[in-house]
């Protein structure tokens, strides 16, 4: 098993909405560990592919009946869908589960391109032996949208393009409490999508990525 510093146990850790202490969430993370070769990188992008292909984007399926808001990985799981922050935190709880040390990032992006309306992206970065903190985007794919595992390179859903658009460098253990908020708070996808928070929600963060030489 691979050792971590000390400053990565917060990135390992279960928590009530990273929960990677589940049992279905450790069910569904040994199975895709064991699909393929073990290795942190293997299972990172099995993992992810995971959730990228097999959990739905609430908003891509809002005209479905059933579409319910969800926050915590077990219920992201049970239910198959959830805002790109939900499966950020399905992600991370799935590679905690297998003792890879993952964070919650987040991007400022513009909703609607000239005008004046932002909002947090949420994604995460996952520690990978011989690269280091890699970032990568569960969101799911659609025309105009492909993001892939291919470390070290990033491909992630969104770039940059817009002014006012902005990566940040925070490396977040758990969610912050305006996501939380918001996902446990709204009663409906579209309740969501009309109080989406921007980057005045972000407190500092443990950890940063370098991202200046990315």
């Amino acid at each position: 098993m691979t050792t971590y510093p000390p400053q990565f146990a917060p990135y390992l850790a279960a928590g009530p909405i990273v929960a990677a202490d589940h049992p279905e969430i450790r069910r569904l993370a040994a199975k895709l560990q064991a699909t393929g070769d073990g290795s942190p990188t293997d299972t990172a992008r099995r993992c992810f592919e995971y959730v990228r292909d097999q959990i739905r984007h609430s908003w891509d399926y809002r005209a479905d009946a059933h579409n319910p808001l969800t926050c915590a990985a077990p219920q992201v799981l049970a239910e198959r869908t959830g805002y790109c922050y939900a499966k950020s935190h399905l992600l991370a709880a799935l590679l905690r589960a297998n003792g890879i040390p993952v964070a919650l990032c987040y991007q400022r992006l513009t909703l609607e391109p000239g005008g004046a309306r932002y909002c947090l992206h949420g994604l995460n970065a996952v520690y990978l032996p011989g690269h280091g903190w890699y970032r990568l985007d569960p969101r799911g794919n659609k025309p105009g949208v492909e993001a892939r595992f291919t470390p070290p390179n990033e491909q992630l859903a969104f770039a940059l393009g817009y002014p006012g658009e902005l990566d940040f460098p925070g490396l977040y253990p758990e969610p912050v409490a305006a996501i939380q908020d918001l996902l446990q708070r709204c009663a409906s996808v579209q309740e969501a999508m009309d109080q989406l928070p921007d980057a005045t929600a972000l407190p500092p963060a443990p950890l940063n990525l370098p991202l200046k030489e990315r």
